[in-house]
C-alpha cells in the first residue's frame, strides 16, 4: 500500500478505535499516529499469526488496523495515566 493509504487506514482506524475505547477523539494527528501504529501492530499481530497480512485497503485490512489502534490505545492510556473509560 502506498504511504496515502497508510495515513487514510491510520486515520480511519484511529478514529473508530477512539470511540470503541472512550467515545471520544483524542485528536486528528494523534489518531493518525496512533492508527498507523495500530495498523502496523495488528499486521504484525495477525501476519505472525499465520493470518494474512494487510496488502490492500478492504474491510479486512480495516478491521486489522482497528484491533491494533485498540491495542496501541490501551497502551497509550496505561503509560500516560489517562484511564480506560474516564473523562476528563
Amino acid at each position: 500500500m502506498s504511504i496515502a493509504a497508510w495515513i487514510v487506514l491510520g486515520l480511519i482506524a484511529g478514529f473508530i478505535a477512539g470511540k470503541v475505547m472512550d467515545g471520544r477523539s483524542d485528536g486528528l494527528i494523534l489518531n493518525i499516529a496512533l492508527g498507523v501504529i495500530g495498523a502496523l501492530v495488528g499486521g504484525f499481530i495477525f501476519s505472525t499469526s499465520a493470518a494474512a497480512p494487510i496488502i490492500a485497503f478492504n474491510p479486512y485490512g480495516v478491521l486489522v488496523a482497528v484491533i491494533g489502534a485498540i491495542i496501541v490505545l490501551v497502551l497509550y492510556h496505561a503509560l500516560f495515566g489517562r484511564g480506560l473509560g474516564r473523562r476528563v
